[in-house]
């Protein structure tokens, strides 16, 4: 069944393909046979209740600096869409939140994710529903809670609530004289909540990206962070490291799962440190074609099974 599929991402001559999970999946509809194309969210307008954007045909292929051929831009209703892979990248602000306010206009059309549950499942908040599965986490901008909660857990991680990618992610240490300037920075830097965290020693062993598809277990990932660096993140210089589930992280997958389902989150990355939960990745998740090239499953091909089966 050939599906008409349009992706809403940031620009395509940008992506670094070997790793890019957006550009997988864009592979594997083409292998389909599915007319794909392509538009950046500025090209988005709602003109009387209908949605259009300035798309252009699009063919990939696994050739990096030659990876892609675009068509004519032609405005377009969206609704004529069977399918819209929403891939832009974070940061998650307003204009990211009124993209999903336009596709939300599109009933008929899939859109992976939910537009509305990206919405409302912000990625460092959604997860906060999961406590009891988290490391002692505060989110705040508030001096005096920041400080209460270092004196109990004393070696803590501070974080923008709304960043991306390991951007902006500090270690603050017993007795580290550097947290006072820290506040400050954050507190002129971000205007959102931050994220304050107790630090988990078992980073060093590796942060491990665990994908759902449709609610259920797909494929997993572990990321080992640089030497002589905090953060995991392989646009970071993390390096990939085939993995399995433990017991433990095979139950966060089954408490989480279920939801993810129900809120119509298809595609999902949950991030999980020495057993604990950190993050449910909602808007953009990668690992993807780490997964596939350290041996594990095509997950770009059980999405698409899944998309297939919804539209069905």
């Amino acid at each position: 069944m050939a599906l008409k599929v349009a992706v809403q991402m940031d620009p395509i001559e940008r992506i670094k393909i070997a790793g890019d999970s957006t550009f997988a999946l864009l592979l594997e509809a083409e292998k389909r046979g599915h007319a794909i194309a392509y538009y950046t969210p500025d090209k988005l307008s709602l003109s009387e209740g209908k949605v259009f954007a300035s798309v252009q045909t699009l063919e990939v292929r696994d050739k990096a600096g030659d990876h892609f051929t675009l068509g004519d831009a032609k405005r377009t209703d969206l609704s004529s869409f069977d399918v819209i892979l929403l891939r832009q990248d974070p940061p998650f602000d307003m204009n990211y939140i009124t993209t999903t306010h336009l596709l939300e206009q599109l009933p008929g059309t899939l859109v992976v994710n939910n537009p509305r549950s990206v919405r409302n499942a912000p990625e460092k908040m959604f997860v906060m529903e999961y406590a009891d599965l988290m490391p002692p986490t505060l989110i705040t901008r508030d001096l005096e809670e920041i400080k209460a909660f270092r004196a109990a857990h004393k070696d803590i991680v501070m974080k923008p609530l709304y960043g991306k990618g390991g951007e902006s992610v500090f270690r603050i240490s017993p007795g580290d004289l550097n947290f006072g300037s820290l506040y400050d920075l954050f507190a002129v830097t971000f205007r959102e909540a931050w994220v304050v965290q107790k630090f988990l020693p078992e980073v060093k062993e590796g942060d491990k990206r665990i994908i759902l598809v449709d609610g259920e277990f797909a494929g997993a990932v572990n990321r080992v962070p640089a030497e002589g660096d905090l953060r995991s993140n392989m646009v970071r210089g993390g390096s990939p490291k085939k993995t399995d589930l433990s017991s433990r992280e095979r139950e966060i997958c089954d408490r989480v799962g279920p939801e993810l389902k129900k809120r119509g989150l298809l595609f999902t990355g949950i991030d999980v440190i020495g057993g604990w939960l950190t993050e449910i990745n909602v808007t953009s998740p990668t690992g993807i074609r780490a997964i596939k090239n350290l041996g594990g499953p095509d997950v770009a091909a059980m999405i698409w099974n899944a998309i297939e089966k919804k539209r069905k």
